[in-house]
């Protein structure tokens, strides 16, 4: 990502599904106006979900995403069929394109029943209908009319409905600004926030990681003050400012020393406690903390990341959280670790969850996740909660949230 692109997990997340040879590389191409996605006669040209960050008119910033068919067969294509259900998990809007040349199938039919029940805005287009439409095209329009499901007519041939078909996609991914800020909402302008900055040896020479950018950001949009320090200069930084921040932000690793540092009339909290707030549900992930409380030897404990950066090493999710976990249990659990798009769809073999902070994850998919979990009855926190847990300041750090703080009656021992 350069450092002036709007990050893919703020981007609407756009997928497009249908069975092979419906056209969907080559609805995909006409709607974004490029050759995005390759196109071919050859049923199964697409194999694996391919994603593409663009501007697209009038939305704005998004993800586009091509899918294998979700009719493939044999033992890869049925790999290839779930890999294209996942992608729903992070789609805010989903586009079904349909051979209009052969009408609605039952992978369609499946296809629309799984997309109802996860809440999804869709439309279903009709591809190919310059070509003779099947005799069960009337049928299949009439079914979409009683079931109030948007379609549009298109052929990328001759491109008729495309336009039609954007100004569709636009309304159904559009929705009102009610997102939660970073941290805007926490502060004042002319406020002073003090951001405790590690230079973390995983983030790209040169760059800050992406939950500190976005903080930065967040904070300048406000008229409030950033002022960004290592952890060794935030003593110093406090005593000389002349004026008390409003708030502390720490990465988690040195949230013990930040503590210290830090007067106990200015607000602290973590990145990672932030993004819990931004990106899903922070008084479940609270909740799921105490779970380590139950942790016994053999325990299964799942560390899951959103990214799949190079693991340095003195890793915090493979390293550090592990020997953090053993020396607060006094136990032995085993710890089983995913990264990127590969979140277990069968959670039971674990005890607990600890996830990362979400950044590169978009918030349909961090919600998608903690839904599971919430399903399967498995507790789940994230990095920097549990840190705050471990290190007995989790109700300092969420004293910047009333309502949440409310919640913890006392620290572990």
């Amino acid at each position: 990502m350069q450092m002036n692109q709007t990050p893919s997990s703020e981007r609407v997340h756009i997928g497009f599904f249908g069975r092979r040879n419906a056209g969907k590389s080559s609805v995909l191409n006409a709607v974004t106006g490029q050759d995005l996605a390759v196109v071919s006669d050859v049923k199964g040209t697409t194999t694996d979900p391919v994603q593409k960050s663009m501007e697209l008119l009038p939305l704005g910033p998004v993800v586009v995403i091509d899918t294998p068919g979700i009719d493939d067969e044999g033992e890869l294509g049925a790999l290839r069929v779930k890999k294209s259900y996942q992608v729903l998990n992070k789609s805010d809007a989903a586009v079904l394109v349909v051979d209009a040349s052969l009408g609605l199938c039952e992978e369609d039919f499946a296809f629309i029943e799984h997309i109802q029940k996860k809440q999804i805005p869709y439309a279903v287009a009709f591809n190919k209908s310059d070509l003779a439409p099947s005799a069960s095209l009337a049928k299949d329009l009439q079914y979409l009319k009683e079931h109030q499901i948007d379609f549009v007519s298109v052929s990328t041939a001759d491109l008729s409905g495309i336009d039609t078909l954007k100004e569709k996609i636009a309304t159904l991914a559009k929705t009102e600004d009610t997102k939660l800020r970073i941290v805007a909402d926490l502060i004042h302008p002319s406020d002073f926030v003090v951001l405790v900055v590690p230079i973390d040896k995983a983030a790209p020479k040169g760059r800050l990681i992406l939950p500190q950018q976005q903080t930065i950001r967040d904070i300048l949009e406000a008229d409030a003050t950033a002022i960004v320090v290592k952890e060794y200069e935030l003593r110093d930084t406090l005593a000389h400012l002349g004026k008390k921040p409003r708030l502390v932000i720490t990465d988690s690793q040195v949230f013990a020393k930040v503590s210290a540092d830090t007067p106990a009339d200015i607000m602290l909290t973590s990145f990672s406690i932030l993004f819990a707030r931004y990106k899903g549900n922070l008084p479940a992930l609270i909740k799921g903390v105490t779970a380590l409380e139950q942790i016994e030897d053999g325990d299964k404990i799942l560390v899951s990341e959103g990214c799949t950066h190079h693991r340095q090493c003195d890793d915090i999710g493979s390293v550090k959280l592990p020997r953090w976990i053993r020396q607060y249990t006094g136990k032995e659990p085993e710890f089983v670790f995913a990264s990127g798009t590969e979140f277990p769809a069968d959670l039971s073999p674990y005890k607990m969850i600890v996830h990362c902070g979400g950044c590169m994850l978009n918030e349909r998919e961090m919600k998608y996740r903690l839904a599971c979990a919430k399903d399967q009855n498995i507790p789940m926190t994230n990095y920097g909660i549990l840190i705050a847990y471990i290190q007995g300041i989790l109700k300092r750090s969420v004293e910047p949230f009333p309502a949440v703080s409310m919640m913890l009656t006392e620290e572990p021992s």
